[in-house]
């Protein structure tokens, strides 16, 4: 069966020795499930005994379009009578005695840890359409990847495709790859429509005919444009944000996400009206060093104890009574806005939608020249998004712990951010 060049180029890396990691397509059409099924077939074929993993977020999806696959494959390739396919336990069994499991991925609440793979052993993993799962999900899939390795003498590799998509598969792989910083161990693949001879003119024109972010991401292959219709700010403004310096200077202010026990970096941000000023990172600090920086920070910047606001859930309490300043409570009531009937899920919600008001209309300047900052600033702020977008109920926005599946980390930069949006709503306006 000939493969077409971006394909070929993939198998290279699925065969090295040096490569864990391979992320392939960013866009449509480019024979994303076709390769992730010929390497299944071929490596069950090669290594009698051995056990390998095809995913995707729900095993219904997976069942109705890459199992679909394996079967038009299978049968062109004329080896449909060399296996078995158990449709109660989702599993393939090769004559060989190999294996391939299909499984679910999805992040069920009842499962966060994934502990249903807890004993899993495989020899190497397919996951089609990867950007639907989370990072979490990918991570754990790869630790479970051990079994007949030394016998066979095989390098762990897992396979990932997707269409583009602003979460953990651009952190991790697209722009990594892009900006020349990606990991020796990790390869990405572009391979566009336009790759794939096979595919008939209909299909194409038919792409082209699609709305303007469908069309850059699915026949250009554009990472950047993202049309999920729940996101509440989009990507050029959140870049504007950066060249923004028309907006003018005003009050000092300091808004500071606080690290929790070491799992998260504390962030400060001093802030000029509605630029900021300067950025200050700290990781693992203690309470006291946490206070002692924030206090630096105001004395040279000559903010005012009552300009200034602290995450105050868990440690970040503690800060705050060193400090005496004010603090935030993220699950708080909102504050009321009078002539508004928005009712918001709590404080953090709202300041969360008014940041997102703030950025859509160019109205905030963060000036910062590091480059890893500012990517980790968008992506952060790529992904607040309205939560239960179809409810009729009060607003809320995706929780804090979805955001780090989403992204690898907690988004401490836009938390900071948004957190100066208190100030904008407290001098107008009272709480319940």
């Amino acid at each position: 069966m000939k493969l077409i060049p971006k394909q070929e180029n993939a198998v290279y890396y699925l065969k090295d020795k040096t490569t864990k990691e391979i992320l392939y397509g960013g866009a449509a059409g480019g024979g994303k499930s076709a390769l992730g099924v010929l390497w299944l077939i071929e490596q069950s074929q090669s290594y009698p005994g051995t056990r390998w993993l095809m995913g995707r977020s729900k095993l219904k999806t997976l069942k109705e379009t890459t199992l679909n696959t394996f079967f038009d494959l299978t049968t062109q390739l004329k080896i449909s009578n060399q296996y078995n396919f158990n449709s109660q336990t989702g599993v393939i069994y090769w004559n060989n005695g190999s294996e391939i499991l299909l499984k679910d991925l999805y992040a069920y609440p009842a499962d966060p840890n994934f502990d249903s793979l807890g004993s899993l052993e495989i020899t190497g993993a397919f996951i089609d359409e990867c950007n639907q799962i989370s990072y979490k999900a990918w991570q754990i899939v790869i630790s479970r990847i051990r079994y007949k390795l030394n016998e066979y003498n095989l390098t762990p590799k897992i396979l990932g495709t997707c269409n583009p998509a602003k979460n953990w598969t651009y952190a991790k792989f697209y722009l990594p790859s892009s900006n020349g910083t990606l990991n020796e161990s990790r390869k990405f693949i572009q391979s566009l429509p336009t790759d794939n001879p096979n595919l008939p003119q209909s299909y194409l024109h038919s792409l082209l005919s699609l709305d303007e972010n469908s069309k850059q991401r699915l026949y250009y292959g554009n990472w950047e444009y993202d049309n999920d219709p729940s996101k509440l700010i989009d990507y050029d403004n959140i870049v504007n944000c950066f060249s923004n310096e028309f907006i003018e200077e005003g009050q000092m202010f300091i808004s500071a996400d606080i690290a929790r026990y070491g799992s998260d970096k504390m962030v400060i941000m001093v802030w000029s009206g509605f630029r900021v000023v300067e950025i200050f990172t700290l990781s693992k600090s203690s309470i006291t060093e946490t206070a002692q920086a924030i206090r630096t920070l105001a004395t040279k910047w000559r903010v005012p104890n009552n300009n200034i606001i602290a995450d105050e859930d868990g440690v970040g309490g503690g800060a705050v009574d060193i400090l005496k300043c004010k603090g935030f409570v993220n699950n708080s009531k909102p504050l009321r806005e009078e002539n508004n009937t928005v009712e918001y899920q709590n404080l953090k919600t709202q300041c969360y939608y008014k940041l997102a008001e703030k950025i859509q209309s160019n109205g905030i300047y963060i000036n910062c020249k590091d480059g890893t900052i500012q990517d980790d600033i968008t992506k952060e702020l790529e992904q607040v998004k309205r939560d239960y977008i179809d409810s009729d109920g009060k607003l809320r926005i995706i929780p804090k712990e979805k955001v780090k599946e989403f992204i690898g980390r907690s988004p401490d930069y836009s938390d900071t951010l948004m957190m100066r949006m208190y100030f904008d709503l407290s001098p107008k306006f009272f709480t319940f």
